[in-house]
């Protein structure tokens, strides 16, 4: 089992960048896929990215594709979303989430453990 720690919200203007980590703690972080979701008021949870074990492949949606880079320290339980060009449509509350591999999924549905959630609010 692993519990996640998210940190690093705030608020920002349009353009600027926010660094987002979430701390994991609990046994064989290293096994575990790596993701960060995010949900607006009033709407689902959604796909952000996500990164293999080893931290060598990553994943995104259209909406965040260079803009947006997860990474992963093993040494550091430690996953990492940097966050650049910031817009108003990112505003959300992001998740960070953990699956046991090999699968890099997409869905919430996929995912067993999460964290608590940490408020981003980019203002125009």
């Amino acid at each position: 089992q692993v519990q996640l720690v998210e940190s690093g919200g705030g608020l920002v203007q349009a353009g600027d960048s926010l660094r987002l980590s979430c701390a994991a703690s609990g046994r064989s972080f290293s096994t575990y896929v790596m993701a960060w979701f995010r949900q607006a008021p009033g709407k689902e949870r959604d796909f952000v990215a996500a990164i293999t074990l080893s931290g060598g492949t990553a994943y995104y949606p259209d909406s965040v594709k260079g803009r947006f880079t997860i990474s992963r320290d093993n040494a550091r339980n430690t996953v990492y979303l940097r966050m650049n060009s910031l817009k108003p449509e990112d505003t959300a509350v992001y998740y960070c989430a953990a699956k046991k591999a090999p699968s890099v999924g997409r869905s919430v549905r996929e995912y067993d453990y999460w964290g608590q959630g940490t408020q981003v609010t980019v203002s125009s």
